[in-house]
């Protein structure tokens, strides 16, 4: 894709020149499973073991925030971001529903240099 956005946890990378710095970028996520995955969660977790179904919310949750991030960047004239960070938490709402955050966040900026 002629506008991708390179997002990189490292703070610079050889070959890359950051020409323009944009500013702040951020994308959050936020899931929750069913009333029927969180009561198994229960049950698993009350026998210890992988929690495979939260695994998997979980990974859906940051790929949203890296989804919006990216987006976030794209909408601004970045092509790239460098030392992207993750925030996440998890809120209970009170009715066997926990929710899940992941927010991405970094400065965004042009580089030249990119492969």
């Amino acid at each position: 894709m002629e506008n991708d956005v390179v997002i990189l946890t490292i703070n610079d990378c050889p070959g890359m020149r950051v020409v323009r710095v944009i500013g702040a970028v951020y994308g959050t996520g936020v899931r929750s499973r069913n009333i029927v995955g969180n009561f198994l969660g229960g049950v698993r977790a009350f026998f210890g073991g992988k929690q495979a179904g939260y695994l998997k919310m979980i990974a859906q949750t940051r790929d949203d925030a890296l989804e919006q991030l990216a987006e976030h960047a794209r909408s601004l004239g970045a092509n790239a971001v460098l030392g992207m960070r993750f925030d996440s938490g998890e809120f209970d709402t009170g009715q066997w529903q926990a929710m899940n955050e992941v927010t991405a966040y970094v400065a965004a900026g042009v580089v030249d240099g990119l492969l």
